[in-house]
């Protein structure tokens, strides 16, 4: 019988020169059921949402032959090209990237798109800025019903969207079952600290649109490239409250930064994960 969770493993823990066979053996040989591709606002990642139906159907028979498969996508992209830009040319782009994002999913057999939280990210946010990023939502959340992908927000480091609660609200106005929330837990985590606030009654408000979760550490102002175990994330009263709620897809967020023992790196974050997660399939179901 399968296991009661599956755990993925971001792309970017592992190095960018790495052929997509590599990187899915390296995940496979750690321990991971799936990998996290990332569309990032560099246009060499953006330049993957153009890949050719041959090189869509090579990277599947990839997948295929390696055993782990490409499952969810960080679309991060949005973060250069936001949907609620004053600018209609960056619009736009935002709009053919989600547009973009959605086809390749289909295509290379991903179920889940994280979407970045943002309305703007490099603009001054203002009320126009805001009702532009939900008027192009409702239509990126009509492409993803079309296709059967679902969208689901991350919960950022900006004060926008860095909580569950803040999710939820654009979750319950659009009312899709296609817009969900992917919460970031180190990232709600600082937000908690900020807001005195307590993360896992946040994390609740997400009951029932929570479509997966990353395992990312933190430190209060910090939110990237912290060492799994340095931070203050408390990962097992998080996957707790997750499994209660339903979450049974995770994915550990972190980031290759040069470390010649990478492999190693990667091994550690599916066991100290991978040990939560398998305390809380025990008799649990």
């Amino acid at each position: 019988m399968a296991k009661a969770y599956t755990l993925g493993l971001y792309e970017k823990s592992m190095p960018a020169s790495l052929s997509w066979k590599e990187k899915l053996t390296a995940a496979k040989e750690a321990g991971f059921d799936f990998v996290e591709i990332s569309i990032d606002e560099t246009e060499e990642k953006l330049a993957r949402l153009d890949m050719t139906a041959e090189e869509r159907l090579e990277l599947v028979k990839t997948m295929k032959e390696v055993g782990v498969p490409i499952r969810t996508m960080c679309l991060s992209g949005h973060r250069k090209y936001p949907l609620g830009s004053n600018d209609p040319k960056i619009c736009e782009r935002g709009m053919e990237i989600m547009e973009k994002a959605i086809a390749l999913s289909e295509d290379l057999g991903i179920r889940i798109i994280q979407l970045a939280g943002y309305d703007v990210y490099y603009e001054e946010s203002s009320p126009e800025t805001v009702a532009r990023f939900e008027k192009n939502l409702r239509a990126a959340v009509h492409m993803a019903e079309r296709a059967g992908v679902l969208l689901g927000f991350e919960t950022m480091e900006t004060e926008f969207m860095n909580t569950v609660e803040k999710a939820m609200h654009y979750v319950s106005k659009i009312n899709s079952i296609y817009l969900n929330v992917y919460p970031d837990c180190g990232n709600i985590t600082n937000a908690a600290v900020t807001y005195q606030s307590d993360v896992l009654e946040d994390l609740k408000k997400g009951a029932g649109r929570i479509t997966s979760m990353h395992l990312k550490e933190t430190i209060p102002g910090k939110f990237r490239e912290i060492p799994f175990g340095t931070g203050h994330v408390d990962f097992e009263s998080m996957i707790s409250t997750g499994w209660q709620l339903g979450v049974r897809k995770f994915v550990t967020e972190f980031w290759y930064t040069g470390n010649e023992a990478w492999r190693e790196d990667l091994a550690f974050a599916r066991n100290m994960m991978g040990t939560i997660l398998d305390r809380q399939s025990e008799g649990k179901e």
